[in-house]
């Protein structure tokens, strides 16, 4: 595929998720779950701490701004640019789109290269996994963590999306074994992300094996790029992705499958939540379930296509309601909150 090829569909990705509305599935599982109101919280709002860490920098909260775009031209430059602007003004991290354009249009580099503006923001790095299997290695891996001084490094797994992408890359056939000599060999951490249909816990078990120890389960319930790339194919009948739109593992029950595995590790690892968060309070449930962070992307387009300053709101926003909810559940502090089973009221499935 041409770097031409590959910035149209960016851009095309783009359009498609400002203008069908229901590319976003609203289902991630969050709903099911009730908390236990605190009428007697025992705190001060003003002194709740929601500070954390990712990747050894500090974050005011738990909030990654998850994996967008990358690509060529001025609209993809504009929304990176506000992104980690705002996240470096709010105390947050960030995750940055594929880098894949970068190799064949290093012109491309500039929309990834944002540390002139988020100096100290924790930033992850974005490569295909399958692209291992399709010539890229090591020196490719590097480059992409080098070119943006990166903290880590995002290998992204979308298989669904390559088989119904039109011009999708479908072999992963002997991927687990590339993923082990990328994690021993990079000098920063590599981090095991789905985009959209969850990590089960025999993925989170290979790839623990592997050395992995960062994970983001990105699960299904938010944007369904499934159906993105429905509309990018020749229709004449074929629905083949609107047939796969909800395929996968509600980020619930990923979170779940990731908790109880990772729980019996005895080594430190970092349990990312994403797909469907669109709120303080989902951020809330997902740190009782065990992540340390979350992922949240779709909420940030539109006002990253404005500017900095509206994505500052939305961050403050999501802020706001993740300490009123902590407040709420009589929780002075992170630690108070993840994982605390206490807090849980019923679910549909065991927890």
């Amino acid at each position: 595929m041409t770097d031409s090829q590959i910035a149209d569909r960016k851009v095309e990705h783009i359009r498609i998720i400002t203008s069908d509305t229901g590319v976003e599935r609203n289902n991630s599982g969050f709903d099911q779950i009730q908390l236990t109101h605190r009428a007697l919280p025992e705190l001060n709002f003003g002194d709740i701490n929601t500070q954390t860490t990712f990747l050894g920098k500090p974050l005011s909260f738990p909030l990654l701004i998850s994996s967008m775009t990358g690509g060529t031209g001025d609209e993809i430059l504009r929304i990176n640019r506000n992104l980690a602007t705002a996240a470096e003004k709010t105390g947050v991290a960030m995750a940055v789109g594929s880098q894949r354009v970068m190799f064949t249009d290093q012109s491309a580099t500039s929309s990834f290269a944002l540390r002139d503006v988020a100096p100290t923001t924790p930033i992850v790095g974005n490569v295909g996994a399958v692209q291992l299997n399709y010539g890229f290695g090591h020196s490719e891996c590097l480059e992409a963590v080098e070119a943006i001084q990166a903290d880590g490094l995002y290998l992204h797994l979308n298989p669904l999306q390559e088989v119904i992408q039109p011009e999708g890359d479908v072999n992963f056939a002997g991927l687990l074994a590339q993923i082990a000599v990328i994690t021993e060999v990079l000098p920063v951490p590599v981090l095991l992300k789905e985009i959209g249909c969850g990590l089960s816990a025999q993925d989170i078990q290979l790839a623990f094996d592997a050395g992995v120890r960062h994970f983001d389960v990105a699960g299904r319930g938010g944007t369904s790029w499934s159906r993105i790339e429905y509309h990018r194919r020749a229709h004449d009948g074929d629905d083949l992705g609107l047939v796969f739109q909800d395929w996968g593992l509600t980020t619930v029950d990923a979170l779940q499958d990731a908790r109880a595995y990772l729980s019996k590790a005895n080594e430190t690892t970092t349990l990312i939540a994403s797909g469907g968060i669109r709120n303080g309070i989902d951020m809330a449930k997902s740190l009782i379930l065990g992540a340390d962070l979350c992922g949240v992307a779709a909420p940030f387009l539109s006002a990253a296509q404005t500017s900095s300053e509206a994505v500052v709101a939305v961050i403050e926003k999501f802020r706001r309601e993740f300490q009123t909810a902590m407040f709420l559940l009589g929780c002075q502090n992170i630690a108070a909150l993840r994982c605390n089973a206490d807090l849980l009221r019923q679910h549909g499935n065991s927890l």
